[in-house]
């Protein structure tokens, strides 16, 4: 992976914005694909997003924070916004994991049994798959999540954010980022990546990936399911960049 600032550097105003992960569900737990469907913050979870608050809330100047309108990450969002001394947490479905269409609610090996072709389209390398059941492609949950950021960036030129999302949303950031690095590595719950954003929203930088320090005491489990179909295999935890 690049060092900080190798996949789009640019000296121009930026807007920086700390992403970070929901924290455990069961369901996580569990590997069972969540998509849209609604689900809380299990014990573990919540001491997750407890810790990853109390990190954050040791650094300074942000002004807004941004979640998914789901109940994970906004549960999460509203932790760190309180331990951070933040307004409420602004919710948007922008933000959502990927629509996995009739894949939600099983888990990897049901799905496999009983959706075979919407798990056949999961696992294809076509990011204009579309999946059964009203699903998204990838490059539908592309542009809903990188525009989105674009407008925030836009927005909040020259300040500090931060944006609670999922594991399937983060991984097309990244891309988004650098399109030319593919990303090795499963993403924790509360991980905490940092992505400046400049030139009006068209130049990312990535300076931080897949960070959980944080989670020395708490713990995550390295094989609950992490929104994408890389999520079966155990890998590092974090990447710094």
């Amino acid at each position: 992976m690049a060092a900080a600032g190798d996949c789009n550097g640019s000296t121009a105003n930026f807007t920086e914005v700390v992403l970070v992960r929901h924290g455990e569900t069961s369901w996580n737990a569990s590997r069972i694909l969540q998509g849209h469907i609604d689900s809380e913050l299990n014990d573990i979870g919540r001491q997750q997003a407890v810790a990853v608050a109390s990190h954050l809330s040791k650094q300074e100047d942000f002004v807004a924070i941004y979640s998914s309108d789901l109940q994970r990450a906004a549960e999460t969002a509203g932790i760190i916004a309180s331990r951070c001394n933040l307004p409420e947490a602004i919710l948007d479905p922008s933000l959502r994991e990927r629509h996995l269409g009739d894949l939600q609610g099983l888990t990897m090996r049901d799905a496999q049994k009983q959706k075979p072709i919407a798990y056949k389209h999961f696992l294809s390398a076509k990011r204009d798959q579309e999946l059964p059941g009203g699903g998204e492609s990838l490059i539908q949950l592309h542009e809903r999540c990188t525009s989105f950021l674009e407008n925030l960036a836009r927005k909040h030129e020259g300040e500090r954010i931060i944006v609670v999302t999922h594991g399937g949303l983060l991984r097309e950031l990244y891309r988004r980022a650098c399109p030319m690095e593919p990303l090795n590595g499963k993403i924790m719950n509360t991980a905490v990546s940092v992505i400046h954003i400049h030139e009006n929203g068209q130049n990312w930088t990535i300076k931080k990936w897949g960070d959980v320090s944080h989670l020395e005491e708490v713990g995550a489990k390295e094989d609950a399911f992490g929104g994408d179909k890389t999520s079966g295999r155990l890998q590092p935890n974090s990447k710094r960049l």
